[in-house]
Protein backbone atom coordinates (compact mmCIF):
# COMPACT_ATOMS: atom_id res chain seq x y z
CA UNK A 1 0.00 0.00 0.00
CA UNK A 2 1.37 3.35 -1.03
CA UNK A 3 1.79 6.18 1.38
CA UNK A 4 -1.29 8.53 0.11
CA UNK A 5 -3.56 5.16 0.80
CA UNK A 6 -2.33 5.21 4.62
CA UNK A 7 -3.03 8.70 5.01
CA UNK A 8 -5.99 8.78 4.24
CA UNK A 9 -6.85 5.29 6.70
CA UNK A 10 -5.61 7.23 9.39
CA UNK A 11 -7.90 10.23 9.07
CA UNK A 12 -10.91 8.23 8.31
CA UNK A 13 -10.13 6.31 11.84
CA UNK A 14 -9.59 9.46 13.40
CA UNK A 15 -12.63 11.19 11.91
CA UNK A 16 -14.78 8.09 12.54
CA UNK A 17 -13.75 8.13 16.43
CA UNK A 18 -14.89 12.09 16.87
CA UNK A 19 -17.92 11.34 15.30
CA UNK A 20 -18.67 8.66 17.67
CA UNK A 21 -17.79 10.64 20.81
CA UNK A 22 -19.95 13.48 19.90
CA UNK A 23 -22.61 11.27 19.75
CA UNK A 24 -21.90 9.51 23.02
CA UNK A 25 -21.65 12.65 25.19
CA UNK A 26 -25.24 14.31 23.69
CA UNK A 27 -26.97 10.97 23.53
CA UNK A 28 -26.12 9.58 27.76
CA UNK A 29 -29.10 9.61 30.13
CA UNK A 30 -29.42 12.44 32.60
CA UNK A 31 -30.11 12.22 36.00
CA UNK A 32 -33.56 13.18 37.57
CA UNK A 33 -34.43 14.44 41.32
CA UNK A 34 -37.50 12.17 41.93
CA UNK A 35 -38.62 13.63 45.35
CA UNK A 36 -37.27 16.11 47.90
CA UNK A 37 -34.50 15.43 50.41
CA UNK A 38 -34.89 15.82 54.13
CA UNK A 39 -32.27 17.24 56.45
CA UNK A 40 -33.03 16.80 60.47
CA UNK A 41 -32.19 19.19 62.79
CA UNK A 42 -29.63 18.70 65.60
CA UNK A 43 -30.70 16.91 68.64
CA UNK A 44 -30.01 19.03 71.97
CA UNK A 45 -30.90 19.09 75.45
CA UNK A 46 -31.98 22.56 77.32
CA UNK A 47 -32.80 23.91 80.64
CA UNK A 48 -34.07 27.33 81.69
CA UNK A 49 -32.67 30.52 82.21
CA UNK A 50 -33.96 31.55 85.70
CA UNK A 51 -33.03 34.63 87.81
CA UNK A 52 -32.49 35.47 91.57
CA UNK A 53 -31.28 36.13 94.52
CA UNK A 54 -27.69 33.92 94.57
CA UNK A 55 -24.50 33.58 96.91
CA UNK A 56 -21.28 32.77 95.27
CA UNK A 57 -19.02 30.63 97.20
CA UNK A 58 -15.54 31.51 96.40
CA UNK A 59 -12.99 28.56 96.99
CA UNK A 60 -8.98 28.99 97.61
CA UNK A 61 -6.01 27.35 98.62
CA UNK A 62 -4.58 28.68 101.31
CA UNK A 63 -1.81 27.35 103.89
CA UNK A 64 -1.79 27.33 108.07
CA UNK A 65 0.29 29.71 110.03
CA UNK A 66 0.43 30.24 113.90
CA UNK A 67 -1.52 33.81 114.57
CA UNK A 68 0.77 34.07 117.33
CA UNK A 69 4.51 32.78 117.22
CA UNK A 70 7.77 33.74 119.76
CA UNK A 71 11.02 32.96 119.95
CA UNK A 72 11.57 32.45 123.42
CA UNK A 73 14.74 34.63 124.96
CA UNK A 74 15.55 34.77 128.68
CA UNK A 75 16.10 38.48 130.60
CA UNK A 76 18.80 37.53 132.45
CA UNK A 77 22.44 35.53 131.77
CA UNK A 78 23.57 31.97 133.52
CA UNK A 79 23.46 28.28 133.96
CA UNK A 80 20.04 26.85 133.95
CA UNK A 81 19.37 24.68 136.35
CA UNK A 82 15.98 23.15 135.79
CA UNK A 83 13.79 22.04 132.94
CA UNK A 84 9.61 21.29 132.61
CA UNK A 85 9.09 18.19 131.30
CA UNK A 86 6.96 19.70 129.05
CA UNK A 87 8.93 22.23 127.28
CA UNK A 88 9.96 19.88 124.48
CA UNK A 89 8.97 19.27 120.65
CA UNK A 90 5.32 19.03 120.75
CA UNK A 91 4.64 20.03 124.57
CA UNK A 92 1.60 21.94 125.68
CA UNK A 93 1.87 25.05 127.92
CA UNK A 94 -0.65 27.13 130.34
CA UNK A 95 -0.17 30.88 130.60
CA UNK A 96 2.09 31.18 133.73
CA UNK A 97 3.80 27.68 133.57
CA UNK A 98 7.12 27.30 134.50
CA UNK A 99 9.78 26.31 131.50
CA UNK A 100 12.88 26.65 133.22
CA UNK A 101 14.84 28.20 135.47
CA UNK A 102 18.78 29.52 135.79
CA UNK A 103 20.58 29.92 138.83
CA UNK A 104 19.81 32.68 141.12
CA UNK A 105 22.48 32.81 143.76
CA UNK A 106 24.68 36.06 141.55
CA UNK A 107 20.98 37.80 141.83
CA UNK A 108 20.35 36.87 145.84
CA UNK A 109 23.77 38.33 146.35
CA UNK A 110 23.21 41.48 144.20
CA UNK A 111 19.48 42.01 145.76
CA UNK A 112 20.82 41.90 149.34
CA UNK A 113 23.95 44.26 148.78
CA UNK A 114 21.34 46.87 147.00
CA UNK A 115 18.89 45.89 150.20
CA UNK A 116 21.69 46.96 152.50
CA UNK A 117 22.87 49.65 150.27
CA UNK A 118 19.31 51.63 150.51
CA UNK A 119 19.41 50.43 154.66
CA UNK A 120 22.89 52.46 154.32
CA UNK A 121 20.83 55.65 152.60
CA UNK A 122 17.62 55.73 154.86
CA UNK A 123 20.38 55.87 157.80
CA UNK A 124 22.05 59.02 156.52
CA UNK A 125 19.01 60.64 156.17
CA UNK A 126 18.03 59.95 159.46
CA UNK A 127 20.97 61.77 160.68
CA UNK A 128 20.97 64.32 158.66
CA UNK A 129 17.40 65.43 159.62
CA UNK A 130 19.01 64.98 163.60
CA UNK A 131 21.39 67.99 161.48
CA UNK A 132 18.55 69.39 160.43
CA UNK A 133 16.82 69.91 163.45
CA UNK A 134 20.35 71.51 165.05
CA UNK A 135 20.57 73.58 161.86
CA UNK A 136 17.05 74.85 162.82
CA UNK A 137 17.59 75.53 166.01
CA UNK A 138 21.39 77.84 165.23
CA UNK A 139 19.17 79.68 162.74
CA UNK A 140 16.17 80.27 165.50
CA UNK A 141 19.21 81.84 167.45
CA UNK A 142 20.88 83.81 165.08
CA UNK A 143 17.50 85.29 163.59
CA UNK A 144 16.94 86.76 166.68
CA UNK A 145 19.79 88.93 166.36
CA UNK A 146 19.07 91.89 163.81
CA UNK A 147 22.22 91.74 162.97
CA UNK A 148 22.77 88.31 161.64
CA UNK A 149 19.33 87.95 160.71
CA UNK A 150 19.32 90.95 158.30
CA UNK A 151 22.39 90.24 156.76
CA UNK A 152 21.69 86.13 155.43
CA UNK A 153 20.34 86.35 151.53
CA UNK A 154 17.85 83.66 150.64
CA UNK A 155 20.66 81.62 149.22
CA UNK A 156 22.55 81.88 152.16
CA UNK A 157 19.92 80.87 154.60
CA UNK A 158 19.15 77.92 152.05
CA UNK A 159 22.43 76.49 152.91
CA UNK A 160 22.59 77.70 156.56
CA UNK A 161 19.61 74.88 156.75
CA UNK A 162 21.54 72.16 154.98
CA UNK A 163 18.73 71.92 152.39
CA UNK A 164 21.09 70.54 149.68
CA UNK A 165 22.30 67.97 151.94
CA UNK A 166 18.84 66.75 152.71
CA UNK A 167 17.79 66.92 148.77
CA UNK A 168 21.26 64.90 148.19
CA UNK A 169 20.30 62.25 150.95
CA UNK A 170 16.81 61.45 149.68
CA UNK A 171 18.38 61.19 146.08
CA UNK A 172 19.69 58.23 146.90
CA UNK A 173 16.95 57.05 148.47
CA UNK A 174 15.44 56.73 145.60
CA UNK A 175 18.39 55.39 143.97
CA UNK A 176 18.66 53.02 145.88
CA UNK A 177 15.14 51.83 146.08
CA UNK A 178 15.44 51.69 142.44
CA UNK A 179 18.14 49.55 142.25
CA UNK A 180 16.55 47.62 145.17
CA UNK A 181 13.83 46.70 142.35
CA UNK A 182 16.02 45.94 139.74
CA UNK A 183 17.44 43.23 141.54
CA UNK A 184 14.32 41.83 142.24
CA UNK A 185 13.19 42.19 138.75
CA UNK A 186 16.31 40.46 137.89
CA UNK A 187 16.25 37.84 140.47
CA UNK A 188 11.83 36.96 139.05
CA UNK A 189 13.84 36.56 135.75
CA UNK A 190 15.86 33.75 136.41
CA UNK A 191 12.44 32.09 136.47
CA UNK A 192 11.31 31.87 132.53
CA UNK A 193 7.74 31.44 132.29
CA UNK A 194 4.83 30.92 129.30
CA UNK A 195 3.61 34.00 127.93
CA UNK A 196 0.51 32.33 126.24
CA UNK A 197 -1.01 29.20 125.98
CA UNK A 198 1.27 27.46 123.41
CA UNK A 199 2.67 24.68 121.73
CA UNK A 200 6.11 23.93 121.51
CA UNK A 201 7.61 23.76 118.28
CA UNK A 202 11.21 23.68 119.01
CA UNK A 203 13.88 23.57 122.34
CA UNK A 204 17.23 24.81 121.96
CA UNK A 205 18.63 23.76 125.68
CA UNK A 206 19.20 21.65 128.07
CA UNK A 207 20.15 21.79 131.82
CA UNK A 208 23.36 23.00 132.25
CA UNK A 209 23.56 25.08 129.20
CA UNK A 210 25.09 28.47 129.64
CA UNK A 211 22.47 31.88 128.18
CA UNK A 212 21.97 34.74 128.03
CA UNK A 213 19.73 37.61 126.66
CA UNK A 214 18.47 37.78 123.28
CA UNK A 215 19.39 34.02 122.96
CA UNK A 216 17.27 30.72 120.93
CA UNK A 217 16.00 29.16 123.71
CA UNK A 218 12.65 27.55 121.61
CA UNK A 219 9.98 28.49 119.72
CA UNK A 220 6.16 29.29 120.88
CA UNK A 221 3.05 29.11 118.90
CA UNK A 222 -0.75 30.16 120.10
CA UNK A 223 -2.81 27.68 120.85
CA UNK A 224 -5.88 30.21 120.87
CA UNK A 225 -5.71 30.29 116.99
CA UNK A 226 -4.49 29.74 113.77
CA UNK A 227 -4.44 31.74 110.76
CA UNK A 228 -4.94 30.66 107.13
CA UNK A 229 -3.61 32.69 104.98
CA UNK A 230 -5.20 32.36 101.25
CA UNK A 231 -4.37 34.14 98.00
CA UNK A 232 -7.93 35.47 95.74
CA UNK A 233 -8.20 37.08 92.82
CA UNK A 234 -8.11 41.20 93.09
CA UNK A 235 -11.90 40.69 91.17
CA UNK A 236 -13.39 38.87 93.77
CA UNK A 237 -12.24 41.00 97.03
CA UNK A 238 -15.39 43.42 96.72
CA UNK A 239 -17.80 39.97 96.88
CA UNK A 240 -16.19 39.11 100.70
CA UNK A 241 -17.48 40.46 104.17
CA UNK A 242 -14.47 41.60 106.13
CA UNK A 243 -15.45 42.28 109.93
CA UNK A 244 -15.22 46.12 110.39
CA UNK A 245 -13.26 46.11 113.42
CA UNK A 246 -11.95 43.54 116.14
CA UNK A 247 -14.64 43.04 118.09
CA UNK A 248 -16.58 41.71 115.01
CA UNK A 249 -16.34 38.21 113.12
CA UNK A 250 -16.81 38.26 109.10
CA UNK A 251 -18.13 35.53 106.84
CA UNK A 252 -17.74 32.16 108.09
CA UNK A 253 -15.12 30.19 106.24
CA UNK A 254 -14.82 26.01 105.70
CA UNK A 255 -12.00 24.79 106.02
CA UNK A 256 -10.79 21.15 104.69
CA UNK A 257 -7.63 19.37 104.15
CA UNK A 258 -7.80 16.95 101.19
CA UNK A 259 -4.76 15.18 101.77
CA UNK A 260 -4.60 14.36 105.92
CA UNK A 261 -8.38 14.85 106.69
CA UNK A 262 -11.56 12.33 106.01
CA UNK A 263 -13.76 13.74 103.07
CA UNK A 264 -16.47 14.38 105.63
CA UNK A 265 -14.36 16.29 107.95
CA UNK A 266 -13.79 20.47 108.14
CA UNK A 267 -13.10 23.17 110.01
CA UNK A 268 -14.88 26.51 110.41
CA UNK A 269 -13.13 29.82 110.45
CA UNK A 270 -14.09 33.44 109.72
CA UNK A 271 -12.49 35.97 107.48
CA UNK A 272 -10.26 38.08 109.29
CA UNK A 273 -8.15 40.49 107.76
CA UNK A 274 -7.15 41.61 104.36
CA UNK A 275 -3.14 42.10 104.57
CA UNK A 276 -2.13 45.33 102.58
CA UNK A 277 0.14 43.35 100.01
CA UNK A 278 0.00 41.27 97.13
CA UNK A 279 1.05 37.56 96.99
CA UNK A 280 4.92 38.05 94.95
CA UNK A 281 4.62 35.36 92.78
CA UNK A 282 0.83 35.11 91.32
CA UNK A 283 0.03 39.11 92.10
CA UNK A 284 -3.08 37.93 94.13
CA UNK A 285 -4.91 39.32 97.07
CA UNK A 286 -3.63 38.00 100.53
CA UNK A 287 -6.51 37.42 102.73
CA UNK A 288 -6.25 36.09 106.92
CA UNK A 289 -8.60 33.82 107.93
CA UNK A 290 -8.78 32.89 112.01
CA UNK A 291 -9.67 29.21 113.27
CA UNK A 292 -9.92 29.07 117.12
CA UNK A 293 -8.60 26.20 118.90
CA UNK A 294 -6.86 24.67 115.88
CA UNK A 295 -5.75 21.49 118.48
CA UNK A 296 -9.45 21.25 119.09
CA UNK A 297 -8.53 21.03 122.80
CA UNK A 298 -11.80 22.62 123.98
CA UNK A 299 -14.80 20.40 124.85
CA UNK A 300 -16.65 22.02 122.40
CA UNK A 301 -13.81 20.90 119.50
CA UNK A 302 -13.53 17.03 120.52
CA UNK A 303 -13.42 15.19 117.50
CA UNK A 304 -12.29 17.79 115.12
CA UNK A 305 -9.55 17.44 112.95
CA UNK A 306 -6.15 19.20 114.06
CA UNK A 307 -4.71 21.73 111.72
CA UNK A 308 -0.79 21.76 111.56
CA UNK A 309 1.69 24.71 110.55
CA UNK A 310 2.41 24.75 107.42
CA UNK A 311 -0.13 22.42 105.76
CA UNK A 312 -2.07 23.82 102.38
CA UNK A 313 -5.77 23.53 102.76
CA UNK A 314 -8.99 24.72 100.63
CA UNK A 315 -11.40 27.06 101.88
CA UNK A 316 -14.68 27.99 100.73
CA UNK A 317 -15.59 31.49 101.18
CA UNK A 318 -19.50 32.93 101.09
CA UNK A 319 -19.52 35.72 99.05
CA UNK A 320 -22.10 38.89 99.33
CA UNK A 321 -25.46 38.03 97.93
CA UNK A 322 -25.89 39.12 94.20
CA UNK A 323 -29.45 40.15 92.94
CA UNK A 324 -31.13 39.90 90.24
CA UNK A 325 -28.90 37.53 88.15
CA UNK A 326 -28.99 34.23 86.22
CA UNK A 327 -26.98 31.51 87.71
CA UNK A 328 -25.54 29.11 84.76
CA UNK A 329 -23.24 26.68 85.09
CA UNK A 330 -19.55 27.06 84.04
CA UNK A 331 -19.61 24.59 81.68
CA UNK A 332 -22.41 26.10 79.79
CA UNK A 333 -20.16 29.26 79.09
CA UNK A 334 -18.77 29.14 76.09
CA UNK A 335 -15.55 30.77 74.40
CA UNK A 336 -15.93 34.81 74.11
CA UNK A 337 -18.40 34.84 77.48
CA UNK A 338 -21.50 33.10 75.34
CA UNK A 339 -23.81 31.51 75.84
CA UNK A 340 -25.75 29.10 73.42
CA UNK A 341 -29.70 29.44 73.52
CA UNK A 342 -32.30 27.43 71.52
CA UNK A 343 -34.26 30.07 70.09
CA UNK A 344 -37.50 29.16 67.75
CA UNK A 345 -35.69 25.72 67.05
CA UNK A 346 -32.60 27.37 66.23
CA UNK A 347 -29.05 28.25 67.49
CA UNK A 348 -28.44 31.68 68.55
CA UNK A 349 -25.45 32.62 70.30
CA UNK A 350 -25.33 35.58 73.04
CA UNK A 351 -22.69 37.59 74.12
CA UNK A 352 -23.25 37.65 78.14
CA UNK A 353 -21.92 39.83 80.99
CA UNK A 354 -20.76 37.63 83.70
CA UNK A 355 -20.59 39.47 87.32
CA UNK A 356 -18.70 36.69 88.99
CA UNK A 357 -17.60 33.00 88.69
CA UNK A 358 -17.00 30.52 91.59
CA UNK A 359 -16.46 26.45 91.35
CA UNK A 360 -19.41 25.66 89.77
CA UNK A 361 -21.59 28.68 88.93
CA UNK A 362 -21.06 31.90 86.43
CA UNK A 363 -23.54 34.50 87.69
CA UNK A 364 -24.65 36.91 84.64
CA UNK A 365 -26.14 40.53 84.93
CA UNK A 366 -26.70 41.02 81.36
CA UNK A 367 -27.50 38.71 78.16
CA UNK A 368 -30.20 36.11 79.05
CA UNK A 369 -33.61 36.79 80.43
CA UNK A 370 -36.32 34.76 82.44
CA UNK A 371 -37.22 31.33 80.75
CA UNK A 372 -34.56 31.78 77.76
CA UNK A 373 -33.49 27.82 76.65
CA UNK A 374 -29.84 27.75 77.02
CA UNK A 375 -28.28 24.81 75.13
CA UNK A 376 -26.62 22.45 77.18
CA UNK A 377 -25.30 19.98 74.80
CA UNK A 378 -21.85 20.51 72.75
CA UNK A 379 -22.55 20.77 69.47
CA UNK A 380 -20.00 20.08 66.26
CA UNK A 381 -21.56 22.90 64.53
CA UNK A 382 -21.78 26.38 65.91
CA UNK A 383 -23.61 28.88 63.75
CA UNK A 384 -26.84 31.36 64.26
CA UNK A 385 -29.77 29.72 63.06
CA UNK A 386 -28.50 26.35 63.02
CA UNK A 387 -32.00 24.31 63.54
CA UNK A 388 -31.97 22.63 66.46
CA UNK A 389 -34.85 20.15 67.80
CA UNK A 390 -35.26 18.46 71.51
CA UNK A 391 -35.97 14.77 72.28
CA UNK A 392 -39.81 15.47 73.46
CA UNK A 393 -40.60 16.16 69.80
CA UNK A 394 -38.28 15.94 66.78
CA UNK A 395 -38.67 18.94 63.87
CA UNK A 396 -37.48 18.73 60.64
CA UNK A 397 -36.63 21.61 58.20
CA UNK A 398 -36.80 21.10 54.48
CA UNK A 399 -34.15 21.74 52.18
Amino acid sequence: MDLKKTALLCFVIIVSGSLLTVLIFYTEPTASRTGATKQTAILVDVEDSEHGTYQPSIRAIGTVVPARDIILSPRVSGQVTALSPAFNPGGYVSEGDTLLKIDPEDYEYTLQQRVGELDQARADLAIEMGLQDAARKEYKIYGDNRIYGDSLTQEQRFLFLREPQLNSVRSQIKIAEAAVDMAELNLKRTTVTAPFDAHILSKNINAGSQVAPGDNLGRLVGLDSYWVEVTVPLSKLKWLEFPADGSERGAEVSIRNRTAWESDESRAGNLYKLVGSLENQTRMARVLITVPDPHARDTDNSGEPVLMIGSVVEVTIPASDIKDVARVDRDYIRSGDTVWIMENSELRIQKVNIVVEDANYAYISEGLSEGDQIVTSDLSTVADGVPLRLQSGETETDQ
